[in-house]
């Protein structure tokens, strides 16, 4: 119930967002990397499987819909249910050989996969090298619709990301996220009860590929570029501290960590510039180039003192204070009936 609130609040908010002086383009870039996110949370929070090769679906559908989108003239809702396609086929290779391994050998194993896709791209002719791929057309919604506008196509991402968002949550809510949240707590004892559990994973990493590659293809029609970077492993490491950050296992945690880490990637230059001119310190001028400090710090922080990301630890907090009142509660009601 909590959760449906929230979304719905969220929602409402989002939507007004343009209208209370957020630049769209900025907005639309954060619900893209909150999807990417949440789709690793569907992972590593509900299943308890660490994949460092996540950017590899985000990134090879980042360059399949942009190509698809520039060079063969495929409609935007095309390229993007073809990303999320391509994802899904990605996971589906990497999921059946690396599932059957466990802890950090899954991880090393999605990392090596991932770093293979990576000199593929390197070398591929259609994703332009280090160069990236640029001027990825916008395009006509089913034709009709004219993305060019940023209003317009925000609106649209709003909406693709919400009905994400809402699978997502109805995969963890339906009996097949119940069996995940078992398999994570104990694994033994789900393959006791006659569960497959290598098929349950094998489909949720398929699931949460399909989503992290319409994340990518979402972010290549905003921003009409893919570049190396969605592809290499630093983003599998920023999209894991993402979901750390705002709270491992929380359905709204993942998309506070994007929003804190995009937010400081984009405008923590800009805050320096301003620093070093009011404090008339040169050294704040170079700190948007300490991004990589900045959110070095913030993970130590994270993993000594919020272990379970700020979404977990307002959680707990909010438990812990209506457990308090329960009690409290129940020992009025014993004094009164004595």
């Amino acid at each position: 119930m909590h959760n449906r609130f929230a979304f719905v609040v969220g929602l409402a908010v989002l939507a007004a967002a343009p209208w209370l002086g957020a630049y769209p383009a900025f907005m639309m870039k954060l619900m893209c990397f909150a999807l990417f996110a949440t789709s690793l949370n569907l992972l590593l929070g509900y299943v308890g499987l660490l994949s460092f090769g996540h950017a590899a679906f985000f990134g090879v559908a980042a360059y399949v819909a942009g190509n698809a989108l520039r060079d063969h003239g495929v409609p935007p809702e095309g390229a993007l249910l073809l990303g999320a396609v391509v994802g899904a086929a990605l996971g589906l290779v990497m999921g059946l050989l690396a599932i059957r391994r466990k802890g950090i050998y899954f991880a090393m194993a999605t990392l090596a996969l991932a770093q293979m896709i990576y000199f593929f791209c390197v070398q591929a002719p259609f994703t332009g090298g280090e160069d990236g791929m640029q001027g990825v057309p916008r395009g006509r919604l089913f034709g009709v619709l004219p993305l060019d506008d940023d209003l317009t196509l925000y609106y649209v991402v709003l909406a693709i990301g919400a009905m994400a968002f809402a699978f997502i949550g109805r995969v963890i809510d339906s009996p097949f996220g119940r069996i995940l949240g078992a398999l994570k707590e104990n694994e033994a004892r789900t393959v006791s009860l006659g569960y497959d559990v290598d098929r349950f994973k094998l489909l949720a990493f398929v699931i949460s590929a399909a989503c992290a590659g319409l994340a990518g293809a979402m972010k290549t029609l905003v921003l009409g570029f893919a570049t190396l970077s969605d592809v290499h492993w630093t983003m599998s490491g920023t999209v894991i501290l993402m979901t750390l950050l705002g709270g491992l296992g929380t359905r709204l945690g993942p998309a506070l960590g994007a929003v804190i880490v995009v937010g400081l990637e984009t405008r923590l230059a800009a805050f320096g510039t301003w620093l070093a001119e009011f404090t008339r310190i040169a050294w704040f001028q170079g700190l948007g180039e300490s991004v990589g400090i900045v959110t070095g710090v913030m993970f130590v922080a994270c993993v000594l003192l919020f272990r379970r990301g700020i979404v977990g630890e307002i959680a707990q907090w909010l438990g812990r204070r209506e457990r308090t009142r329960a009690r409290l509660s129940g020992h009025m009601m014993q004094s009164d009936a004595s």
